[in-house]
């Protein structure tokens, strides 16, 4: 067992109503290295300090944010929202935003632990979920290629009891749609050679995993292969978020637009493809190749006409020239990533 030092009082004159480090220890269930370590972080900082000593001491009001700090840290609290609680933060944004961080941890960690339960017993049906073959069918375009990453030789079926996302992304891209899950939750991961045999059948697509053997049903079509283990990247930390701007586009007047447009010939792991530059101007119109006095970002041509597919009306956030472009449907949860060009190579 550690002991550790506490500080000492040698106090006089109006320092006699300050708290030493042990009693602030004693009353907020805080450590006295616990206490140090936030007077360093410029958390919760000493009343006074002696020059001589270095023993602190604490007003007494210092007890209840000591307490404070102590139940916010319990819960996982960053330093960063605990000072600027104790700052005066707004307390309602800082604690909800917390507290969607510990339900996007928790959700994570269940659908970790079905997949492990998934792969510890193979004796009882790990799962079934249904999708449309239309899902399937609008991220088919992003199914990664390279073959030194086979964890994205295929779409990810992710179901959390109310909704599949449809997940599927080749590094440089990624493409999500979503369908009602029917209380299906977990993860199936479909290699591409089952996806495209059922996509085109129409309808609805089955899939169910039992005793390692992964079984999809289309209609009067079923492929059986083995279960192939679940390696797809953690898709949701690359969830859009907010972007600066917001751009409403006429879907067939974009993409002619883009087809129309001035474009630089690239090449990217060996691989040439056109890229385009698309603008925004100060009037909020975007452009292909114009001018663009507010922001500029480079795209692969053809990678942004798969991801408009043939929608009406679709939406682009974006945010700089180093931020992904986000593609999205109105009224839909549906949406896709585009990594940007780098135009100065």
């Amino acid at each position: 067992m550690t002991l550790e030092r506490v500080e000492g009082p040698e106090s006089s004159g109006v320092e006699d109503s300050l708290l030493p480090i042990g009693t602030v220890a004693r009353l907020s269930e805080l450590p006295v290295s616990a206490l140090r370590f936030y007077d360093g972080a410029g958390v919760l900082v000493p009343a006074s300090v002696d020059p001589r000593t270095g023993y602190r001491r604490y007003a007494p009001e210092q007890v209840t944010a000591a307490r404070l700090v102590a139940r916010l840290r319990r819960v996982g609290m960053p330093l960063d929202s605990v000072r600027a609680l104790l700052a005066g933060a707004d307390p309602g944004p800082v604690l909800d935003a917390h507290l969607a961080r510990l339900e996007d941890g928790l959700a994570a960690a269940r659908r970790e632990l079905s997949a492990v339960r998934a792969l510890l017993d193979r004796s009882e049906p790990a799962m079934q979920i249904t999708v449309p073959a239309t899902a399937l069918d609008a991220v088919r375009y992003a199914v990664g290629t390279d073959p030194s990453c086979a964890a994205l030789h295929g779409v990810l079926l992710d179901a959390d009891g109310d909704t599949v996302h449809v997940v599927a992304s080749d590094r440089y891209r990624l493409a999500m749609a979503t369908a009602p899950a029917a209380g299906a939750s977990g993860r199936v991961f479909m290699p591409v050679a089952v996806v495209d045999e059922l996509r085109g059948l129409g309808g609805t697509v089955t899939v169910r995993t039992a005793d390692g053997e992964l079984t999809a049903t289309a209609g009067e079509r079923t492929v059986r292969t083995t279960v192939v283990p679940d390696e797809f990247p953690d898709w949701r930390r690359l969830e859009p978020a907010p972007a600066g701007h917001r751009i409403a586009v006429d879907g067939p007047a974009f993409r002619a637009a883009l087809a129309a447009g001035p474009a630089t010939r690239k090449e990217r792991d060996g691989i040439p493809y056109d890229a385009v530059v698309l603008t925004l101007g100060a009037d909020g119109e975007l452009t292909v190749g114009g001018r663009g006095d507010v922001l500029r970002v480079g795209v692969n041509r053809d990678f942004l006409l798969d991801a408009l597919a043939d929608h009406a009306q679709l939406s682009l956030d974006l945010d700089g020239p180093i931020t992904p472009l986000a593609i999205r449907i109105p009224d839909r949860l549906d949406w896709s990533l585009l990594m940007p060009v780098d135009m100065a190579g």
